[in-house]
């Protein structure tokens, strides 16, 4: 094997180990926040869907349990879409990226 064919195998490695650094990175710094029709209920996760933050107004004093308990589980679930939605953008970025290396 010649020199410029272990440069090129190492120039390769070395796009491929950027485009999963930017992966990574891209995938930890995922957050989505969604809020419910009224904006009582505030939802905010993590790239994995993990709750990270409820804020609720003090106008959510005046629901019912089940009503408030649905406006924040449709509440978090938009946001955990949502974030999945960028997850997915950051996954085909590095899939597009491992295409052209």
């Amino acid at each position: 094997m010649s020199e410029h064919d272990m440069d090129a195998i190492v120039g390769r490695a070395t796009e491929q180990v950027n485009l999963l650094e930017e992966a990574l990175a891209g995938l930890q710094s995922i957050t989505a926040r969604a809020s419910s029709e009224s904006d009582q209920v505030t939802a905010e996760v993590d790239g994995n869907g993990t709750l990270t933050g409820l804020w609720m107004d003090d106008s959510i004093a005046s629901l019912d349990a089940r009503t408030l308990a649905a406006m924040i589980t449709s509440t978090t679930q938009e946001a955990a879409r949502l974030a999945t939605e960028q997850r997915t953008r950051v996954l085909a970025a590095l899939q597009d990226g491992f295409g052209r290396v």
